[in-house]
């Protein structure tokens, strides 16, 4: 009985997992009911707005789900948000047993969904394949617990460390099959970021293209200190890919500012630091815009800011097989690094794997 448990559980998880990279800000989830030993319905949340993933099941029941057991990876909602609260409908189908994963850390229900449930007798467990849950929902939990998006970097690079050559040539250094993975990746995050100096040297669109997948659009941000961004750039005529946000400081000119805001580019004057955008800041303000993970795709001197502001928690490095040597190279990192090994940065939970020729290392920065 207990496998059998544990396969209703990872059942609902890979629901969940449908709704990967839509259903932000809120988490995903899914749910399946179970009636004498059978899974009768089954579903999940699709996308931020749509039906909440106990609802999709409850719908989907092909027998009266009373007296059944409903499994979900994550605690009902039990307050009214752009939907009613699940913990409602559960109640009024007769469920008389909930397995869940894990608690709600969202302030607004954090167990109360499980004591509502209690309060109408319905048998309430936790925990079960609560790892997993938590895995599949990080990004969530991060921003919920901590207030700021849930921040990985990604970044192609040679076997020696280096990102681009001393002239700045970086196009290709990772493979066809790494690039279609980042593309994925991608999907997965509500906002992408560059600084500018990758803007003016790669001329990028950092939109999401996956051919025969559903379009996503992802909020564009630049981090531009002096706002030298040209108005011809990919990055401002691709108006399909999503919203272009620039970060600049009050150093910025103000007609280039209105120039910008009249192409329909929100620009934020941000706090500076170091005669730099505070990322700090940045990251403040687009939390406050609902936006919970963000991806930086460089460069050298945005990711050397990240890790010194202590804001990064994922990273996501892909070598290819190629050395290009030589000190005036553009490093991973710009900036002096640690002077003592003790006081390096470390990785935690790292795995590797292939993408074609590439090797992509991914871990979690302690």
């Amino acid at each position: 009985m207990v496998s059998d448990e544990i396969a209703f559980m990872r059942r609902a998880l890979e629901l969940a997992a449908k709704g990967k990279g839509f259903t932000s800000p809120n988490p995903m989830v899914g749910a399946v009911i179970v009636k004498k030993g059978r899974i009768i319905g089954e579903g999940c949340h699709q996308r931020a707005g749509d039906k909440h993933g106990e609802i999709v099941a409850l719908e989907s029941c092909r027998e009266d789900p009373q007296g059944g057991t409903i499994y979900l990876n994550l605690e009902p909602c039990c307050h009214q948000g752009r939907t009613p609260p699940c913990v409602e409908t559960i109640i009024k189908a007769g469920i008389k047993r909930v397995v869940a994963a894990m608690v709600d850390p969202n302030p607004l229900v954090n167990g109360r969904g499980f004591e509502i449930l209690r309060q109408h007798g319905i048998k309430v467990e936790v925990g079960l394949c609560q790892q997993e849950a938590e895995e599949l929902n990080e990004k969530f939990i991060f921003f919920i617990k901590n207030s700021r998006p849930f921040v990985m970097i990604k970044a192609a690079l040679s076997l020696d460390g280096k990102i681009a050559t001393p002239t700045g040539k970086s196009r290709w250094l990772s493979s066809p099959e790494a690039r279609g993975y980042v593309h994925q990746l991608r999907q997965e995050y509500d906002a992408i970021m560059v600084g500018i100096n990758t803007v003016l040297r790669d001329n990028p669109r950092l939109t999401v293209r996956l051919p025969g997948v559903e379009k996503k659009e992802i909020i564009r941000v630049v981090l531009d200190s002096k706002l030298r961004i040209p108005f011809q750039c990919r990055l401002l005529r691709e108006k399909r890919g999503g919203e272009v946000l620039v970060f600049t400081t009050p150093a910025a000119p103000a007609e280039r500012i209105e120039q910008l805001r009249g192409l329909g580019v929100e620009v934020v004057i941000a706090k500076e630091k170091g005669g730099r955008v505070d990322l700090k800041y940045a990251l403040k303000q687009l939390a406050e815009r609902g936006i919970i993970s963000l991806l930086i795709e460089g460069g050298s001197e945005v990711f050397a800011t990240a890790l010194r502001e202590k804001v990064i928690n994922k990273v996501l490095f892909i070598y290819a097989p190629l050395i290009i040597g030589g000190r005036d190279s553009i490093p991973l990192f710009s900036g002096e690094g640690k002077k003592e090994l003790h006081s390096a940065y470390r990785l935690t939970k790292v795995h590797s794997y292939r993408l074609g020729p590439d090797v992509a290392i991914e871990g979690y920065l302690k």
